[in-house]
């Protein structure tokens, strides 16, 4: 897989991670734009560095609300602190 092709996917994981979690990364990120915009791509960048992304996918399919995010994930303290529930 192409480094934009494993960004891209990576940045659809960590949305669909969120999302399922109701983390708003949209509004974190409009709310302070220097610093979010940074956090989120380290966010992305190690989501891309994920030997899990294949299990993370799988999970995704198969649960439309997470509580937490997994163990395994690169981005887990950061997805659990930004919970809004």
């Amino acid at each position: 897989m192409g480094f934009f092709a494993k960004i891209d996917k990576s940045v659809d994981l960590m949305n669909g991670l969120a999302e399922r979690m109701d983390v708003d990364l949209t509004a974190q990120i409009l709310a302070n734009p220097d610093t979010a915009a940074q956090t989120y791509r380290s966010m992305v960048m190690a989501c891309s560095g994920c030997s899990a992304q294949d299990a993370c996918t799988k999970l995704q399919a198969t649960h439309a609300h997470l509580d937490q995010a997994p163990d395994y994930c690169r981005n887990r303290a950061a997805l659990n602190g930004a919970r809004t529930n």
